[in-house]
């Protein structure tokens, strides 16, 4: 279970993609929006394919902070201070560290977003009048896998994320009244162990 967590912080909706390629203003767009972002807050949804179904909060503040906060009865607490990510199972009381180098972070986090064919390359490509879907690999990452990023057009914004876990499920990660570029609360990009014994309900 744990994998789906750590994967569900960085990805977007999987189409059956159709044949138009993409354009230079296409990328331009796409690197300009992810790089013009500094902050981010928003309740989310999240699918996998094997029926797993969970909801929360999540706040992103770049360079590479992150909180993400499940509601009941997930009971999961996700924190990356910029350095590292802390991963709470509060149910289980465990606490463990993600490394920044293991997951894709610099899609979502980082503040210089290059999708030059190198270090980040297109996969795949679809765009009609309402949605631009861009599917993103890796290139020499590992286990990391495409990363797909669906995108509203008008007004442009980040919608969903997906992602495909080492265990082959699809995490889809959907956003809903997203707060663009308001300040967040330092405090929030802080684990605290006694932050683990909360248990967040829907609503709060």
């Amino acid at each position: 279970m744990k994998n789906i967590f750590i994967s569900a912080l960085f990805c977007s909706l999987l189409f059956a993609f159709g044949a138009k390629a993409q354009t230079k203003s296409d990328i331009e767009k796409i690197e300009n929006y992810l790089n013009s972002v500094k902050t981010l807050q928003a309740r989310f949804v999240q699918n996998a394919s094997n029926g797993s179904v969970s909801e929360g909060k999540i706040y992103i503040e770049k360079p590479n902070k992150i909180r993400m906060e499940y509601y009941e009865p997930t009971n999961i607490l996700i924190v990356g201070n910029g350095d590292y990510i802390v991963y709470n199972d509060k149910d289980l009381d465990q606490v463990s560290n993600i490394d920044y180098d293991d997951i894709p972070a610099s899609v979502i986090l980082g503040n210089d977003v290059k999708i030059d064919g190198k270090n980040i390359k297109v996969a795949s490509f679809y765009k009609d009048a309402g949605t631009t879907v861009i599917g993103l690999d890796y290139k020499g990452r590992g286990d990391i896998g495409v990363i797909t990023l669906t995108f509203n057009n008008s007004p442009f914004e980040l919608k969903q994320w997906t992602v495909i876990d080492p265990q082959s499920v699809e995490i889809t990660l959907s956003l809903y009244g997203a707060q663009i570029d308001k300040p967040i609360d330092a405090s929030l990009f802080k684990f605290k162990k006694d932050s683990g014994k909360f248990k967040l309900k829907k609503g709060r």
